[in-house]
């Protein structure tokens, strides 16, 4: 028996497809049970059929075998193949069957575009690779575009390529043609393609990070290319020895900082999270290009993600003296760090309190008292309450007997409820 189905309107004269539960005189249209999917029961969009000799549509199936099934849904019996053959002859009936009910709304189901099969990603991929090797621009324009398009498809594409080794031969095209100023276009299909093969093995990296392809991967993120920033992004956090070569490059700062600074990158951000951490000693680089300034505005009312990246730069700031200085001479940062204690995610406030308590702990006590000031002391007791990360409890903690101490030295007057003890604190404060 086929699903019954009514059509109802809603808003006018617009039709949409509802469950019947009982007979009525409104119009009803039946789906035939042999164009239905065994798994979802809807109409089959795109039937395909299993080693089990079953039909069903290609979206649920492929769930079904990603989820590490090998059975068939229907029979449950071991399927010598997970492969799929579209039901060429199912569909044609499923189009005819839409087209002569069209004056119930349905639409004729559009033909599937055919997934590409890992037979034909090698034989692309080689091509492609041997129009590199001839330096052949125009065949490699042809072959990148063929699979730009092959990506936009479908996800199943886009695993097909990463499994047969696109990645590598991409690397390849774009260290070939890095220094050719014409092949621009080519390069920036390139790095859009390369953000679906991550992550990419070792060698594939020493393509991207050779001494030609560092330059014109700054080169596009200097022109405000998000793709080039991301690959960077990826690049160093797969090994930290990259950071090494890319600031080799000359201008690698100011080309990071300003796509912050026009498009709040967050990739961008953490490639100088990486840059600092690795070599504490260009802080001073960044500082002059007012990346404080930058990163403690991008806390005041931006998403949890972009916090999180600016406060992980701020921390990494925070680790040299003359970062300290730089954070603690700006009027913004402790006001805002206040505001935002318990309005962000949990990572974000590990990553708050760190900066919090170094600036703090190495000022002359002002620091200290303007957090008291803007209420500070409550919020971090509530932290505590609610319960945060070892080391930031002991940092919150640290924070709060200075306060205390700050209180009774300063005779600093605090709200009444800054007394309240939690058995999270130990005393004296």
């Amino acid at each position: 028996m086929g699903l019954s189905l009514r059509l109802r309107r809603r808003g006018g004269s617009k039709k949409e497809l509802s469950p019947v539960m009982g007979f009525s005189e409104e119009e009803e249209t039946t789906i035939p049970s042999q164009f239905q999917c065994p798994i979802s029961y809807d109409l089959m969009k795109d039937p395909v059929i299993i080693a089990s000799g079953i039909t069903y549509d290609r979206e649920n199936i492929e769930k079904w075998f990603e989820s590490g099934n090998k059975t068939c849904p229907m029979t449950n019996t071991v399927l010598a193949t997970l492969e799929q053959i579209p039901n060429h002859t199912i569909r044609r009936m499923i189009q005819g069957w839409c087209v002569s009910n069209k004056g119930s709304s349905l639409e004729r189901i559009p033909t599937p575009r055919v997934p590409v099969t890992s037979h034909q990603v090698i034989e692309i991929s080689g091509k492609l690779l041997s129009a590199t090797q001839r330096g052949d621009h125009v065949g490699c324009v042809e072959m990148v575009k063929k699979m730009k398009r092959l990506v936009k498809e479908s996800e199943r594409n886009r695993k097909c390529l990463r499994r047969n080794g696109v990645g590598l031969v991409l690397c390849v095209c774009f260290d070939a043609f890095s220094e050719n100023a014409d092949a621009t276009l080519l390069l920036e299909d390139v790095l859009f393609l390369l953000t679906w093969m991550l992550p990419i093995g070792s060698e594939s990296q020493g393509k991207l990070t050779s001494a030609t392809s560092f330059r014109r991967l700054v080169g596009f993120v200097r022109s405000g290319n998000q793709n080039a920033a991301f690959l960077v992004k990826e690049l160093l956090s797969l090994d930290e020895a990259h950071v090494d070569a890319l600031l080799e490059i000359d201008g690698v700062e100011e080309a990071f900082v300003r796509l912050i600074r026009e498009s709040v990158c967050e990739s961008s951000l953490t490639s100088i999270y990486h840059m600092i951490s690795r070599k504490p000693e260009i802080v001073s680089r960044f500082v002059e290009l007012d990346l404080v300034n930058i990163a403690v505005e991008m806390l005041v009312d931006s998403e949890n993600s972009v916090c999180e990246k600016a406060l992980m730069v701020l921390e990494a700031i925070c680790d040299t003296s003359e970062g300290r200085r730089q954070v603690r001479g700006n009027e913004l940062v402790m006001p805002i760090l206040v505001k935002r204690i318990l309005k962000i995610s949990e990572f974000a406030k590990n990553k708050l309190v760190s900066v919090m308590w170094n600036i703090c702990k190495t000022g002359q006590g002002t620091e200290v008292e303007e957090a008291l000031r803007l209420g500070a002391f409550k919020k971090l007791v509530v932290m505590l309450q609610v319960g945060c990360e070892q080391g930031t409890k002991e940092k919150v903690t640290e924070l709060l007997k200075t306060m205390n101490k700050h209180m009774k030295t300063k005779g600093f007057v605090e709200h009444s409820d800054s007394s309240i003890e939690f058995k999270h604190l130990k005393k004296p404060f």
